[in-house]
């Protein structure tokens, strides 16, 4: 108990292992934030030098072709491919499930008229310009996705431009709290036309904090008409803080204990804007020097990274998952493995698919990994197991801020479920794809490739018999020694139907995949893969 309440005061030394902890570790090309929870990694981000995080940034673009059959327009907004803009996203959207609207008793709702998909073309026709924000990055191939519902987050409110729209997020659930909360948005002086919602981090916050952040707020976005007003179409007007000022912003909350950085300068400017939130979340910034070990590797931090990218991650039990990234969707198979502890199979089955849900959950959420996810449970017989199994992945999902939905189980064992895709994952961020395999993850075996390789010297025999003698061949030394033992007799044979020899000679450093035959004497390639 002693414990707990210094480390909510900032006393003492910081504990990574005990707690909600954030690690900031500050290098030149790059910055990582990981969010531990009694030392276990939960959320892992991101940021190198020269990257551009555009999701949440505001332009003024220029609507450059429509597509009727999309239902979409294209909007040039000065990057390299132009955003995608659905005629959803220009329609004034309603407030989000996850919070619950209020009807200020000081303003009578207006009836406006309703906007529907058919309007958009002749609002925003060919060539005009529109102010959107970005939903979504661009990836792959694929630009950026934007709204016309522009949102700007401040430390306990959401400030909505173009909506009159209040709310409160569901999250908090304390019925004296939301009714506190309630009284307090009446008497906010927001301007005519906006709308606010209170984020969940507002839970015991003082009016006086709400009336300050409103004001920032609202001095912020007087600055992005400004420069709507004085620039032309394409052009950014607002962009997104870096990765250090938004995890003070977003994640410094009482449920964290600390903030632990490994750079003076950077816990220094973190300390000043956990100064603006108050003289407690000041002192729960501390500076841990930078020693003959990185800051990740001391804490047991850097395993945990790495363990993230594996295909195959170990449960408690003994079992395992198996996550695959593909095109469509994310396969993730659950397995017992090693867990044969339990007589009761039911039982034993029951466990793994638990800890197999809760550490997906908890992998999504590491890896930033969106859109659609399959996930292949172990089968069980009875229903109340699965709505066990189905309990424990949407409790484990609520510490996730990007939106997710959950189905039930199918009958043939299988748990779909979406997760909101701002970003590309970090597999995609920080890995490219194999130039040997070309993303398969597979080569060829040294027999496939003997019989493609004899397939192309027959080839080139036949129709080089009369202009080419002696041959060389050059291949990677798996195959050569295929060729020198198993296909030994084959090519001896392929040899007597050609005037020439074959010459074979091995690359260590070329790929097994790839080969060459060349002209002994002209020294010219005839033919390679």
């Amino acid at each position: 108990m002693i414990q707990h309440i210094k480390r909510l005061l900032g006393i003492g030394k910081p504990d990574p292992m005990r707690g909600n902890s954030i690690v900031v570790n500050v290098e030149k090309l790059e910055r990582r934030v990981a969010l531990l929870e009694d030392g276990v990694l939960e959320e892992y981000t991101v940021e190198r030098e020269g990257d551009q995080n555009i999701v949440g940034g505001i332009f003024k673009g220029r609507v450059k072709n429509i597509e009727p059959g999309l239902k979409a327009m294209f909007v040039d907004i000065g990057l390299d491919k132009n955003a995608f803009l659905h005629f959803w996203d220009a329609i004034p959207a309603a407030l989000d499930a996850g919070l619950e609207e209020i009807q200020r008793e000081s303003r009578t709702k207006k009836q406006q008229k309703k906007i529907s998909s058919k309007d958009i073309p002749d609002i925003y026709p060919v060539g005009s310009e529109i102010v959107i924000q970005v939903s979504k990055g661009p990836i792959g191939t694929k630009g950026p996705r934007v709204t016309t519902n522009i949102s700007l987050a401040g430390r306990y409110l959401v400030l909505m431009p173009y909506t009159e729209q209040f709310g409160i997020s569901r999250k908090i659930e304390d019925p004296k709290e939301r009714q506190r909360l309630r009284k307090i948005v009446q008497k906010l002086s927001v301007p005519e036309g906006m709308g606010v919602i209170m984020r969940t981090v507002a839970q015991g916050t003082r009016a006086r904090h709400f009336v300050r952040d409103l004001a920032m707020l609202l001095e912020q976005w007087a600055e992005i008409e400004a420069r709507r007003a004085g620039n032309p179409a394409p052009a950014c007007i607002f962009q997104e803080p870096g990765l250090i000022e938004r995890t003070a912003r977003d994640f410094l909350t009482d449920e964290v204990n600390q903030i632990i950085c490994d750079d003076a300068e950077t816990t220094e400017f973190i300390r000043q804007i956990a100064g603006k939130i108050s003289r407690r979340a000041k002192r729960r910034v501390h500076h841990m020097p930078v020693s003959h070990q990185p800051i990740f590797e001391r804490i047991g931090i850097q395993k945990q990274i790495d363990e993230a990218f594996s295909r195959q991650v170990w449960l408690p039990c003994g079992g395992y998952i198996v996550i695959d990234e593909t095109e469509a969707l994310i396969a993730i198979d659950v397995n017992t493995g090693r867990n044969r502890g339990s007589k009761d199979v039911d039982k034993m089955i029951l466990q793994t698919n638990i800890e197999a849900a809760q550490e997906v959950a908890r992998q999504l959420r590491l890896r930033n990994i969106g859109g659609l996810v399959v996930i292949d449970l172990i089968d069980m017989r009875h229903r109340k197991d699965q709505q066990t199994v189905y309990k424990a992945i949407k409790d484990r999902l609520k510490k996730d801020k990007a939106k997710t939905q959950v189905l039930q189980i199918s009958p043939i064992g299988l748990m779909e479920m979406t997760r909101q895709r701002l970003n590309e994952s970090l597999r995609d961020s920080m890995y490219e794809p194999c130039p040997y395999c070309q993303g398969r993850g597979r080569v060829k075996t040294p027999m496939t490739m003997s019989v493609e390789i004899q397939r192309r010297l027959n080839t080139v025999i036949q129709k080089h018999r009369d202009s080419v003698g002696d041959i060389v061949v050059i291949v990677n030394s798996d195959v050569l020694n295929r060729f020198k033992s198993e296909d030994s007799s084959l090519l001896v044979e392929l040899e007597r139907s050609h005037s020439g020899r074959l010459i074979f000679r091995s690359d260590p450093t070329l790929n097994r995949e790839r080969f060459a035959i060349i002209d002994a004497k002209t020294e010219k390639t005839i033919d390679q893969g």
